[in-house]
């Protein structure tokens, strides 16, 4: 996997995800790049622009490139069982655009959820995603499912509290309880959940609006739910 852009490879270099760096010259964080490439073993090459534009597909790459290790395949159910008590997941039900996906994947990290689900076809492309995510991606575990209303299920099963996201939404987000293990569903904007996904949601909430607009961009949606739990979490706590 490919992935590019200064904040996202340095990322990757920290979680020890890099095999290799390409870069096309010197810039200001290339002290660090190099002192963590080193620590790890990593080599770095020196690549004409021409080149990193190719790999990138075009794309802003900031003059540096690197090879990820692939990440271990995890399945839903290891997910789950691997998870903190009690467990904060997010489901994500159609969101392909690589800034919104980058954008919940970096809201996820900074409430840190125990892992992200998504659908396997139609997925965003990881070097967007990651330089979207300002690096996020090396640490959020990932699992791509064919079907979100048939994982909708197995987390239930699981014991898993599915909490969906949406404007017209039954209740408001906050006064719901999310101290328990807890996986937030989102759609994408403008369709929102898929109405088999909404069914298969335990609860539907909304976040109030005071403004003319009637949505929120998913990514800001996702953080004020999971910070929401994280409150909710850490009272329980304070009042032991």
């Amino acid at each position: 996997m490919i992935i590019y852009g200064t904040n996202p490879v340095l990322e990757a270099l920290r979680a020890g995800r890099v095999c290799t760096v390409r870069v096309i010259s010197a810039f200001p964080k290339m002290v660090e790049v190099r002192r963590l490439a080193e620590e790890a073993g990593v080599p770095i090459t020196r690549a004409a622009e021409s080149v990193l534009d190719q790999v990138t597909q075009g794309a802003r790459h900031q003059g540096i490139v690197a090879e990820l290790t692939p990440p271990q395949p995890i399945t839903l159910e290891q997910l789950i069982g691997e998870a903190r008590h009690p467990a904060l997941l997010v489901v994500l039900d159609g969101i392909e655009d690589p800034q919104n996906l980058g954008a919940v994947l970096r809201s996820a990290e900074a409430a840190g959820v125990d892992g992200v689900v998504r659908q396997t076809r139609r997925s965003a492309p990881p070097g967007r995603v990651a330089k979207a995510s300002a690096g996020a991606l090396a640490y959020v575990r990932l699992v791509s499912v064919v079907n979100i209303a048939r994982a909708l299920t197995t987390l239930r099963d699981a014991g898993v509290w599915t909490v969906g996201l949406e404007a017209d939404g039954e209740d408001l987000y906050r006064d719901v309880d999310l101290t328990q293990p807890t996986a937030f569903v989102l759609g994408s904007e403008g369709r929102g959940l898929r109405r088999l996904v909404r069914e298969r949601c335990d609860r539907v909430v909304s976040i109030p609006m005071a403004g003319r607009i009637n949505s929120l961009n998913v990514s800001v949606a996702a953080g004020i739910g999971l910070f929401e739990a994280r409150r909710q979490r850490l009272a329980v706590v304070d009042s032991r």
